[in-house]
């Protein structure tokens, strides 16, 4: 009988158990889905300390003419646009190919510039996501999508590893956004979110190389198609 009584005893030791371990992930899961976007910039280390190991990025990216054509009086464009891997210039990303009537292109992005409140370092950091191209004939909200905000950028697929994926869906989903609230971004000291749109007339046996500047700008570099 005592025999039985222990194994009784042992079972519920091992439901209660299984149940306040359940419960412990259950209220990890809602503290990560009800934290905010503006809790996460200001409290977590691990992502003041991912936006400090950003490392300073020179080329970005680059495009090039495959062809150009006249069809029924208009000129077509064919481009491949092509995203470069932040520590390593001949790794693709991302790679896409375009037509767009007329030879004049735009290339829209968005950047994020951290001052150096955020990071650790106490250098100015910075966040780029291509968003999309389109010619000149065209509105820019019809643009060609290059990688949809909200989502993780290809280039930084690494940087969050640290973070839960509750964190890191949270600070893509809601870090471009904050580009309308002005006070937030002075509050958490973030310099700037905002768009940066490069064109230029594109010819065939050119390439169009994307650098950014230390202080956030997206400029072409014409090199010959070797």
């Amino acid at each position: 009988m005592a025999e039985k009584r222990r194994k009784t005893k042992l079972v519920i030791y091992v439901a209660v158990g299984g149940c306040l371990i359940i419960l412990l992930y259950l209220g990890r899961g809602l503290f990560y889905g009800a934290m905010t976007i503006h809790e996460l910039l200001a409290e977590n280390k691990h992502l003041k300390q991912a936006i400090t190991n950003l490392t300073r990025e020179e080329q970005i990216g680059y495009a090039k003419v495959i062809s150009q054509e006249t069809k029924d009086e208009q000129l077509l464009t064919t481009i491949k646009f092509v995203e470069t891997a932040k520590d390593d210039k001949l790794k693709k990303i991302l790679e896409k190919e375009y037509t767009i009537e007329g030879d004049i292109i735009h290339f829209d992005a968005l950047i994020v510039k951290f001052g150096d409140k955020m990071v650790m370092d106490g250098k100015t950091k910075a966040l780029i996501l291509w968003r999309r191209v389109y010619g000149e004939k065209m509105k820019p909200q019809d643009g060609f999508i290059i990688e949809q905000p909200g989502t993780e950028p290809n280039r930084y697929k690494d940087l969050l590893a640290a973070l839960p994926l509750g964190h890191k869906q949270l600070f893509w989903s809601n870090i471009w956004e904050l580009a309308n609230d002005p006070e937030k971004l002075k509050k958490y000291d973030i310099e700037a979110i905002y768009g940066n749109v490069v064109y230029s007339k594109l010819k065939k046996g050119l390439i169009y190389v994307f650098k950014i500047s230390p202080t956030g700008q997206v400029y072409p570099e014409v090199v010959p198609d070797m």
